[in-house]
């Protein structure tokens, strides 16, 4: 037994959920934070003791890290979204590094995020305002040649979203892409499927401009195309290679039908495309 993680888990116990906490956390100085960092140092200090099973040890601490990198999150998620955006990217790359560091010098890993996350933000207006993600932040800890980042765009179609967080999965339809954009100018090329390798042959002041490029997540607003939902992008800096759809389709969630008429609602978060 872990005296440290009994005293974590006490301390949150007053709180209904996450949300709640970080409202105490914005109005008052006590915090859980010296909890759930004792917490993993015990955890880190003990690892040693359990060698024939480096599984367990390994799980026990990455969910001693959750905890401490959640808990920064939500203390600080009241101050902008900024801070609390690049402490969840950061906290991504970091269990990649441990995941990969885990499974020996051979390991490979496939991630699979949204664009906003994948896509190096320095090649949009993310850097501007302060904000990092995992495909910037990988590229920097490693050899460009080890790291791939391949992004997603269509034209039109429909996805699985919700309309604000915690908010039930809906079908939502994808109106035409904004005129100007990377997808419209796909779409007017005449392009129904392509893969773009965006090597040496990108470099040309063709590739060169910063359109908007769309970015669909766990939230999504159809009526915001005109005004919002694009991110001023240099494709080929953002990405190793773009794949082009003309129209996708909504995915199904295995759990949920496909027609979505269930009368009550989903117990899960909306998931994007």
């Amino acid at each position: 037994a872990l005296p440290n993680a009994a005293e974590a888990f006490r301390c949150f116990e007053p709180y209904e959920d996450l949300q709640e906490y970080a409202r105490a956390a914005a109005w008052y100085p006590q915090s859980c934070e010296d909890e759930v960092v004792r917490m993993l140092a015990e955890l880190r200090r003990r690892t040693p003791e359990f060698p024939d099973d480096r599984e367990a040890a390994f799980n026990a601490e990455q969910n001693a890290l959750v905890a401490k990198n959640a808990e920064h999150y939500y203390r600080i998620m009241g101050r902008g979204d900024r801070e609390s955006w690049n402490v969840r990217d950061r906290h991504m790359v970091e269990t990649l590094e441990r995941l990969v560091q885990h499974h020996g010098p051979r390991a490979r890993a496939i991630v699979w995020e949204h664009n906003t996350h994948i896509g190096d933000a320095r090649a949009t207006d993310m850097a501007a305002a302060g904000m990092v993600n995992v495909g910037q932040l990988v590229r920097e800890e490693h050899a460009r040649d080890d790291v791939v980042i391949v992004g997603f765009g269509s034209y039109r179609g429909s996805v699985i979203a919700g309309r604000a967080w915690d908010a039930p999965m809906q079908r939502m339809p994808v109106p035409p892409a904004r005129e100007g954009s990377w997808e419209d100018v796909f779409h007017r090329a005449g392009q129904r499927e392509r893969m773009l390798i965006c090597d040496e042959g990108m470099r040309s002041d063709l590739w060169r401009p910063r359109r908007g490029h769309r970015a669909i997540g766990v939230v999504y607003h159809p009526q915001l195309e005109r005004h919002g939902n694009y991110v001023p992008t240099v494709l080929p800096d953002r990405y190793d290679a773009f794949l082009y759809l003309d129209e996708t389709e909504a995915l199904h969630p295995l759990h949920v039908p496909p027609d979505f008429k269930r009368k009550e609602v989903p117990e899960t978060f909306p998931t994007g495309v």
